[in-house]
């Protein structure tokens, strides 16, 4: 590379943690940018509520669909490779949510979008364990710490764009161009992996040995998104709060999962992976239960500042482990991981609005805490050499 401080860096340990780092920024900040953008896409179709909501259904389809060929492909080839195919994907369907004119058009985009998100994102978390094996100490909470940051900066940008009225086209498109030019300039500096293939079928449960680690990531993933899907309508429906004060406990529950990510390391440190992850089950379960329990503003704000720290680190810490004690490779092993994991963000906040229609979300997030025992259980078979 061109810049002094890239060339000495190239090659270096420090060198694949920055280019790690700037590709989870990539991801999170072009996610952030087109889900700043919805609302703008929806008028400029003239779609419904309900009409648009299944138009989105397309970009976990295409995620989903894309699961066993990015496994397949992640068996095969070093994750740098998967990485640049994710990210120019990712960053080229980045522009066109904006340019499109038809819904048939938007499904399309969606789908392709998903699969591109999929690919690029369990490729970068690979590419993760590769970099966190260079390092004595833990790392890897902090490249989701700057994901989240990135999804901040990617929001703050769009609602600037939205005040001053700049078209989603031009938004998008600038995002992609710009991500695009992040992708070029740090790609060079990725660590290259040769993975060992392990014949699988194309589609499969994972191995029984990583049977628990699934399910510890389906309850994060399902516990993660109840809160992105229902935490502002709790706040609205159940305990009846300002929008100030509902807007107020989401960016409570946001900073706390970045948080999180942040000091996430220090504590894998200090107490070790298996640690961790049984105080995240103790704190989802426990924020939850506030929630049922302490059916009031500020009580249930604490409660989601305990979840949010609860799944802040839980994903990363589970790849990383599960990546150790696995035969597989640490790609295959990510994506079947992440298959089950997946329906746990995919399937279960729609089932707590079924619960909510029909008891009272209240209980829909008791049924949360108990998703959380569940975790605790997973967690503590977890073998002291794993």
């Amino acid at each position: 590379m061109s810049i002094p401080f890239f060339k000495k860096i190239q090659n270096t340990p420090q060198g694949f943690r920055l280019a790690n780092t700037v590709f989870f920024f990539i991801s999170g900040f072009g996610y952030s940018s087109w889900v700043s953008r919805i609302p703008q896409i929806q008028s400029q179709l003239h779609l419904s509520e309900a009409e648009f909501g299944a138009v989105l259904f397309a970009f976990p389809i295409g995620l989903m669909l894309t699961m066993p060929f990015t496994g397949k492909l992640l068996n095969r080839y070093s994750s740098r490779y998967i990485m640049l195919l994710g990210a120019v994907m990712f960053n080229i369907v980045l522009s066109l949510p904006g340019l499109v004119a038809f819904i048939w058009q938007l499904v399309i985009v969606l789908l392709i979008f998903g699969a591109s998100r999929n690919i690029f994102n369990l490729s970068i978390n690979a590419q993760s364990l590769e970099v966190q094996k260079l390092y004595p100490n833990s790392i890897i909470t902090r490249f989701h710490a700057v994901w989240s940051v990135a999804v901040f900066s990617g929001a703050g940008l769009g609602y600037v764009m939205v005040t001053q009225h700049i078209a989603p086209s031009h938004h998008l498109l600038g995002v992609s161009v710009l991500m695009m030019g992040l992708t070029a300039c740090f790609y060079p500096m990725s660590v290259h992996n040769e993975p060992v293939p392990v014949k699988k079928k194309f589609f499969s449960m994972p191995e029984k040995n990583l049977i628990k680690f699934a399910v510890i990531c389906f309850v994060s993933m399902a516990c993660e998104n109840t809160m992105y899907d229902w935490s502002g309508i709790y706040f609205k429906n159940i305990l009846h709060a300002s929008p100030k004060l509902t807007s107020a406990a989401f960016v409570f529950f946001a900073t706390a999962v970045t948080l999180g990510r942040i000091f996430g390391d220090s504590g894998v440190t200090k107490f070790g992976i298996k640690k961790i992850l049984l105080y995240s089950g103790i704190l989802i379960t426990a924020g939850f239960a506030i929630c049922f329990i302490l059916p009031y503003p500020y009580p249930t704000i604490f409660g989601y500042v305990l979840i949010g720290v609860g799944v802040s680190c839980v994903v990363p810490l589970v790849f990383s482990i599960a990546g150790r004690s696995s035969k597989l490779n640490s790609g295959t092993a990510i994506t079947s991981i992440s298959t089950i994991g997946y329906l746990g963000f995919l399937l279960v906040p729609p089932m707590v609005g079924f619960i909510s229609e029909y008891l009272s979300m209240k209980w829909a997030f008791l049924i949360m805490a108990l998703l959380g025992v569940l975790m605790i259980l997973m967690v503590n078979k977890i073998g002291e050499n794993e």
